[in-house]
C-alpha cells in the first residue's frame, strides 16, 4: 500500500489561491477514481475537485472557510502500489495533478462535513450562548408539582394586583410560569421568577426557556460566495467615492406600448418587463457618455473604456447577490435582451452560471421589483464606474395641462465614481435615459 498525495490544481487564468468551501469526504472514507472529494470557490464560481486515484482517504488539507494555494495539499489517499509520496513523507516522484477542475452546477453553499470530520467543524452554526435547564416546578400543599406551561399564543391570567406589581418589577408576564389554577400566575410566581432572572436564569423553564431559546446567540461563519460579496462590497466602499443621483420617471407611455407589444407578441416573442426597456435606454444613453461604459483600474490609474455594453444585471440567489453578464447589449433587440436576462437569472438562482457568466461587465443594473421601494443607493460594481438603479413603479396623481391626472411614476436611482464622472455628466446621463423611457418611440429611432 502506498500514499497518493492530490495537490489543488491549477484552475487558470492567473488564480494563486481559493477558498474551500466544502468537503464531501472524510477521514476512512473509500474514493473511487473521478469521485468528488471538495469544492473550492474561485471569486463567485464553485469549482469541483475531483479524485485522480482510488483509495481510501487518510487525511484532508484544510478546513472549510481556509484559503489555500494552488500547489497546496488537498488531500491524502492510500492506494494500491506505491503512491506518490515515500512513507515518511518526502516526494518519490512529482505528484501528476488532479484532473481538471470542473465547474460546479452550484455556486451556493455546499452541505457541510459530519460532525466526525476532524477537518472542518467550524462550518457548521455554533451556539455561543444559550439559557437551559429543566422544566420549573412550584412547591405546593402537596409536594412538588410542574408550573402550568402556556403554549404559543396562550396569554397569561393573572390578577389587576398581580399585573400591577409585574409591571412595576419589569417582568413580561407571558414568560412567567403560572402554579394557580389553570395556569393563573399569582404573587409567589413573580417572586420564584424575579429570583431565577438575579441566578441568571439557572431554573428556567416552559415559557422562558422558548424566550431564551429565541434570545440564543450562533456564530455563522462567514465562507463562499457570501465572503466574496463582503469583500466586494468593503472594496467598493474603501475604493470609489460614490455619489448619487435620483430622477423620477413618467412610465405611462412607456407602460401602454408594453401592453400592446406583449398582447401583439407576447405569445410567440415572449412577454416583456420594464427591464428590457431600461437596458435600451442606458445602450443609447452611453454613446454619448462613454466615460460611464468603463472600468476604472485605479491601481494603474487607468480607465478603460469600453466600445461594447456588456450590462450587469445583478440578481438575488438562494447563495447571496450575484451579477450574471448580459453581453453586447447593444447589439440586442428588446425580446433578445429579455431572453438573456432570464436565462442567466435561472442560471444564477440554480447555481448554473459559469464564471464567464458572471464577470466582465462594463456597467450594471439592480433592481428590487416591487421591492423596490422609493429611493436607494446601490453600491457601484467594482472595477465599473456606474450601476443604475430601479425602484417599484407605482401610480401617482400628477399635474398635466392644469389637471389632476393618474400617471405610472418610478424613479432611477443611479450611483457613480465621482473620481471619473463628474456631477453635471452623470445628471445629464439620467437625463437622457428618462427622455428615451418617457418618449419609447425614440427607443427605436438609430
Amino acid at each position: 500500500m502506498g500514499i497518493h498525495v492530490i495537490k489543488m490544481p491549477d484552475i487558470g487564468e492567473g488564480i494563486a489561491e481559493v477558498e474551500l468551501v466544502a468537503w464531501h469526504v472524510k477521514v476512512g472514507d473509500i474514493v473511487a477514481e473521478d469521485q468528488i472529494l471538495a469544492d473550492v470557490m474561485t471569486d463567485k464560481a464553485t469549482v469541483e475537485i475531483p479524485s485522480s486515484v482510488a483509495g481510501k482517504v487518510l487525511a484532508l488539507g484544510g478546513e472549510v472557510g481556509q484559503v489555500m494555494a494552488v500547489g497546496s495539499e488537498v488531500i491524502r489517499i492510500e492506494v494500491e502500489g506505491a503512491g506518490n509520496v515515500k512513507a515518511d513523507g518526502g516526494a518519490s516522484a512529482p505528484a501528476p495533478s488532479a484532473p481538471a477542475a470542473t465547474v460546479a452546477p452550484a455556486p451556493a453553499m455546499a452541505p457541510q462535513p459530519k460532525a466526525d470530520v476532524p477537518a472542518a467543524p467550524a462550518a457548521v452554526p455554533v451556539k455561543i450562548a444559550s439559557t437551559s435547564a429543566a422544566p420549573a416546578r412550584r412547591e405546593g400543599s402537596n409536594g412538588s408539582v410542574p408550573a402550568h406551561v402556556r403554549q404559543a399564543g396562550d396569554k397569561p391570567i393573572a390578577s389587576p394586583a398581580v399585573r400591577r406589581q409585574a409591571w412595576e418589577m419589569g417582568i413580561e408576564l407571558q414568560f412567567v410560569p403560572g402554579s394557580g389554577p389553570a395556569g393563573r400566575i399569582v404573587q409567589t410566581d413573580l417572586e420564584a421568577y424575579a429570583a431565577r432572572a438575579a441566578q441568571g436564569g439557572a431554573a428556567v423553564g416552559g415559557a422562558d426557556q422558548r424566550y431564551a431559546q429565541r434570545h440564543d446567540e450562533h456564530a455563522v461563519p462567514v465562507i463562499g460566495l457570501r465572503r466574496k460579496i463582503a469583500q466586494k462590497m468593503q472594496d467598493a466602499k474603501r475604493r470609489i467615492p460614490h455619489f448619487a443621483y435620483v430622477e423620477e420617471i413618467d412610465m405611462t407611455e412607456l407602460e401602454a406600448l408594453r401592453a400592446k407589444l406583449n398582447a401583439k407578441h407576447g405569445k410567440e416573442r415572449g412577454r416583456l418587463t420594464v427591464l428590457p426597456f431600461i437596458m435600451r435606454a442606458l445602450v443609447l444613453a452611453v454613446r454619448d457618455f462613454p466615460q460611464i461604459n468603463a472600468r476604472f483600474d485605479d491601481d494603474a490609474g487607468v480607465v478603460n473604456r469600453s466600445g461594447a455594453v456588456h450590462l450587469g444585471i445583478a440578481a438575488q440567489s438562494d447563495a447571496g447577490l450575484m451579477v450574471p453578464v448580459v453581453r453586447h447589449a447593444e447589439a440586442r433587440d428588446l425580446w433578445s435582451c429579455a431572453a438573456e436576462v432570464s436565462r442567466l437569472a435561472e442560471a444564477a438562482r440554480t447555481g448554473k452560471a459559469t464564471r464567464e457568466e458572471l464577470s466582465g461587465s462594463t456597467i450594471t443594473i439592480t433592481s428590487l421589483g416591487a421591492l423596490g421601494g422609493i429611493v436607494t443607493t446601490p453600491v457601484i460594481n467594482h472595477p465599473e464606474v456606474a450601476i443604475v438603479g430601479v425602484n417599484r413603479m407605482v401610480e401617482r396623481p400628477m399635474i398635466r395641462g392644469g389637471m389632476v391626472v393618474a400617471r405610472q411614476m418610478m424613479n432611477l436611482s443611479s450611483s457613480f465614481d465621482h473620481r471619473v464622472v463628474d456631477g453635471m455628466h452623470a445628471a445629464e446621463f439620467v437625463q437622457m435615459m428618462r427622455g428615451y423611457l418617457e418618449c419609447p418611440a425614440t427607443l427605436f429611432l438609430e
